[in-house]
């Protein structure tokens, strides 16, 4: 009986180091301005760290979230052909832009008549995936669709796709890879008509900034798809895409 006393003070000394460490850690981190409910409901637009400093808005995918994202072993291109043709890159990714101040992070394709002639062209899946951001986070981005994927072996990636003139699938929605999912837009006339299109990294979904000093969790979208592009004549239809014409 007398060891009662010990244990519950040491479960209330605890108690009172655990409220003490949330009080320093939250106040030195400014937290209280800003909506932690996810990514999609952040109240301020989510920004890569430049330096690597944590952002707690960033969304990490739920253990739910992970399961319903299909398992994936092709990407294709989300502009022309499956492979691209009738498109060109006008600003590759990571090719320094003075004008913006950093390197792009990603790719701006165009149709082959430049300019805005490819204004409504259609926008497409490039894996099968699951919507994980849908929305308008600033003037300079216009519409922009997320979609999360992962593959066979665990690791996970989202494709991202912006300046949209219109986007189709709801946020959560299932899609299957080639499936039309928005159209080429001019983020409401902010720039001439074309696709900015961005592969990151990781199992959480984040907005970042169009030119940055480091890459962080982006790497090239042609090196990447690239590795996971089947041959041209491969006729590897996508089950997923199938399933949700039925």
């Amino acid at each position: 009986m007398k060891r009662k006393h010990p244990i519950a003070a040491l479960v209330i000394v605890a108690a009172l180091l655990a409220t003490v460490a949330v009080f320093f850690f939250t106040r030195r981190f400014d937290m209280a301005d800003f909506s932690l409910a996810s990514a999609q409901q952040a109240n301020k637009p989510l920004v890569m760290p430049e330096k690597g400093e944590p952002d707690f808005r960033f969304q990490q995918f739920s253990v739910w979230q992970r399961q319903s994202m299909p398992v994936i072993a092709r990407i294709d291109a989300p502009m022309g052909s499956e492979s691209g043709a009738l498109t060109y890159n006008a600003q590759p990714f990571w090719s320094m832009n003075e004008a913006r101040g950093g390197h792009h992070t990603g790719d701006d394709l165009n149709g082959i008549g430049g300019m805005n002639t490819d204004l409504g062209d259609p926008v497409f899946a490039v894996a099968d995936g699951v919507v994980v951001y849908s929305g308008e986070p600033s003037t300079g981005w216009g519409k922009i669709l997320i979609l999360g994927h992962r593959f066979a072996d665990g690791r996970y990636f989202q494709s991202m796709y912006a300046h949209l003139h219109e986007a189709f699938p709801a946020l959560g929605a299932l899609v299957g890879r080639g499936q039309k999912i928005a159209r080429v837009g001019t983020a409401h006339g902010v720039y001439p008509a074309h696709l900015h299109y961005e592969i990151r990294c990781g199992n959480g979904a984040d907005i970042g900034a169009g030119y940055a000093e480091q890459r962080l969790n982006r790497v090239s979208p042609a090196e990447f798809s690239a590795a996971c592009r089947a041959a041209d004549d491969a006729l590897e239809m996508s089950v997923t895409a199938l399933k949700l014409r039925e």
